[in-house]
């Protein structure tokens, strides 16, 4: 068999979309969501413009702290999507001012009011018991279950 990998394009909505009917019926699912709403979602995960990323700026409009880019992950659960944030830092000056607490917040709602968004999820290290508890205080959950891999240096043009 003669494989091509390529990029998805808008004309494989149709096809992607039956595929992830396939994936919930695999991983048992109770209830496979209709096609139309699964085009939808194809279209909205795969082909429509990223969303921006943010920044907190203070009154004085002085940057407070560095901008969160945040990008939508697709398939999630099902066909929905998941927002990802890539990183959530805050200068140490800034911190405990709610900054963060107001960037998440901020992402809760967009990620909410973007329709097929399943959940907003991030990483954070295991070694930073700070970042942790402030998660956690949000009413994030720690997941065990996840592993996290990475490719880098030799390993990753290694193959």
């Amino acid at each position: 068999m003669d494989t091509r990998i390529r990029p998805a394009e808008p004309s494989d909505l149709a096809v992607i979309a039956a595929l992830i009917g396939e994936i919930e019926q695999y991983y048992g699912a109770s209830r496979v969501q209709p096609l139309d709403e699964r085009q939808a979602q194809v279209q909205q995960a795969l082909f429509d413009t990223p969303p921006p990323g943010l920044r907190a700026r203070g009154r004085n409009r002085r940057r407070r702290g560095r901008r969160p880019d945040y990008s939508y992950l697709w398939p999630a659960a099902g066909s929905t999507h998941s927002m990802f944030l890539k990183e959530l830092f805050v200068r140490e000056s800034a911190r405990r001012h709610g900054i963060a607490t107001t960037l998440v917040r901020t992402l809760q709602t967009i990620a909410a009011d973007r329709a097929g968004c399943s959940r907003l999820e991030w990483l954070t290290d295991r070694d930073n018991p700070t970042a942790r508890a402030f998660h956690q205080a949000l009413g994030a959950s720690e997941l065990d279950s996840t592993i996290v891999y990475q490719l880098d240096g030799k390993a990753l043009t290694t193959h």
